[in-house]
């Protein structure tokens, strides 16, 4: 599935796909649903996730929600996430406020760094002239480097689960870099996060942009993520994704 989705023929299609939409920017979604069929016509496998309530709040009935705004709605997002036009359209237009998820490890992975660190990276990978995929940026303080998946091999040891070197209950301890992959998902942009202040997650680098490999972009990442290890702002922790 990854040398497909790197297939210069569908990166072709979905060239053209976008050039021949016209973003409808509009009172009702500020063009949010075309940017959601663009993912999707991607290949990213997208479900429905809650939104901001008033002030802090999740729009989901969890008393203290520990990730609000940033989790699927059902427990079943990994079977239900899908890049299907018309089921995407349905569910941005009855649920105009959600916002959504990927599901990581079917067509791609997310490589998931500290916002300075990614920025420094960034710089490093383009300057090096390393091929470098969409890429979001998180306004509570994360990089989202999309690249391929390492799709399921052969031998399972040679699997990696879906973080390097922290759990979310350790985020605060580890803020280093978390390898979305098979069991994960991240927000897409568009995307709002809570509080008043109009944070949300948004694309750095767009979708034209074809998938790389993952290990490509490995070193330098890491290499970022250790410099600038202990210097990320309070309140960049909220560990996410959380377990449904």
């Amino acid at each position: 599935m990854s040398a497909e989705f790197g297939d210069q023929g569908l990166q072709g299609r979905l060239s053209r796909w976008l050039r021949g939409r016209r973003p409808r920017q509009t009172a009702d979604d500020g063009g949010r649903e075309d940017l959601l069929l663009a993912a999707a016509a991607a290949g990213l496998p997208l479900a429905p996730a809650a939104h901001p309530a008033a002030g802090y709040r999740c729009s989901c009935d969890r008393v203290g929600c520990p990730t609000p705004a940033r989790h699927p709605v059902s427990f079943a997002w990994q079977t239900q996430s899908t890049t299907d036009r018309g089921q995407i359209e349905r569910w941005a237009r009855h649920q105009p406020q959600a916002n959504f998820i990927t599901a990581t490890g079917m067509v791609h992975d997310v490589l998931d760094v500290p916002l300075e660190a990614g920025r420094e990276a960034l710089e490093r990978l383009l300057a090096a002239g390393i091929d470098v995929g969409p890429v979001a940026e998180s306004d509570d303080g994360r990089l989202l480097f999309f690249t391929l998946t390492r799709g399921t091999p052969e031998d399972e040891d040679e699997w990696w689960p879906c973080e390097l070197d922290c759990h979310p209950e350790t985020m605060d301890e580890h803020p280093g870099l978390r390898w979305h992959c098979r069991g994960s998902y991240v927000l897409v942009p568009p995307a709002r996060l809570p509080g008043d202040d109009g944070q949300t997650v948004h694309w750095v680098r767009g979708l034209e942009h074809p998938l790389p490999d993952p290990l490509t972009l490995l070193e330098i990442l890491t290499d970022a993520c250790g410099r600038y290890a202990g210097q990320e702002p309070d309140g960049a922790h909220s560990g996410w994704p959380l377990r449904r």
